[in-house]
């Protein structure tokens, strides 16, 4: 199914854990920012639509909803909600999950949570800040943290593009460790290291959790993102 020229193709949960005979599956959670960075850059559009995308953001899916029957059906799955599910899957088939990027702080009490919760074996790494394209010396301490674990599951926390752009450079990459399935997670480990406090259910089911979030990290940066966000509705077609 196609909103805003991208195809959500992962419409509930079971989508989301199936496993697929190509290799590494990379999925990425389409928000409002992503919907519009996607429509402005051909290279992630076609990177998302060649691979798996889920519908996340309460908003573009009310809309969607609206707009086509089709997605009548569709189940919101975010990144910061997903994460649980994943760890559920890996914790009744033995597989090992992975966070990369994030800061130091949140990755390593994130790591905690999740092992103390789920008593799965998980890891993590959080490589110094770059803007993308990223530097060898970035690559490569990434590969080796990711190669020395070798995970099943791997949630990549670069922020929207450079995290995807991440995604599709190393691919092959990807394959080769075995990783299962690659997901792109934005914030999440914030939330899963409680350093972030998810919004209220009927926060997110209006729309506002963006702002929820602007008010605990006040910032030009999260002002900067909402502004982004809005503009997906000129990409409703």
């Amino acid at each position: 199914m196609k909103f805003c020229n991208i195809d959500i193709n992962i419409t509930n949960k079971q989508e989301l854990l199936r496993k697929t005979n190509q290799g590494v599956k990379c999925i990425v959670t389409v928000n409002a920012q992503i919907i519009v960075y996607a429509n402005e850059d051909q290279r992630l559009l076609k990177f998302i639509n060649k691979n798996y995308a889920t519908l996340d953001g309460e908003v573009p899916l009310k809309v969607a909803k609206i707009l086509y029957p089709d997605f009548r059906k569709v189940v919101k799955l975010s990144g910061s909600d997903i994460v649980y599910d994943f760890c559920n899957y890996a914790k009744k088939t033995n597989l090992k999950i992975f966070f990369l990027g994030g800061k130091e702080d949140s990755v390593k009490n994130a790591v905690k949570n999740i092992r103390k919760k789920y008593g799965i074996q998980v890891e993590g790494f959080s490589p110094e800040y770059e803007d993308y394209p990223f530097s060898e010396k970035f690559i490569k301490n990434c590969q080796v943290s990711i190669k020395k674990f070798q995970p099943d599951i791997l949630f990549v926390g670069f922020g929207a593009k450079k995290q995807e752009y991440f995604m599709e450079d190393n691919q092959v990459f990807f394959e080769e460790c075995k990783v299962q399935y690659v997901i792109g997670s934005g914030g999440t480990v914030d939330f899963v290291s409680g350093k972030i406090k998810r919004a209220p259910k009927y926060i997110s089911k209006i729309g506002l959790e963006g702002f929820y979030r602007f008010f605990q990290e006040i910032s030009f940066e999260r002002a900067k993102r909402i502004g982004i966000s809005f503009r997906f509705l000129k990409y409703i077609c």
